[in-house]
């Protein structure tokens, strides 16, 4: 099982990767761990994941 992150509306997303895409998905398949060096940042308007380089 790989990363889940649950947003303020309590929808809960999986984070994918294809290539050096990286994307959330409401499906677990083949969803992979939170790479080293990056935070989880959520949209406030729509409360999507996304994935952000630590600074």
């Amino acid at each position: 099982m790989g990363y889940s992150h649950k947003n303020s509306k309590g929808i809960t997303y999986f984070l994918h990767q294809r290539g050096k895409l990286f994307y959330f998905s409401k499906s677990e398949d083949e969803s992979i761990d939170l790479p080293a060096g990056y935070e989880i940042v959520e949209n406030s308007r729509t409360g999507l994941p996304m994935l952000k380089k630590k600074q």
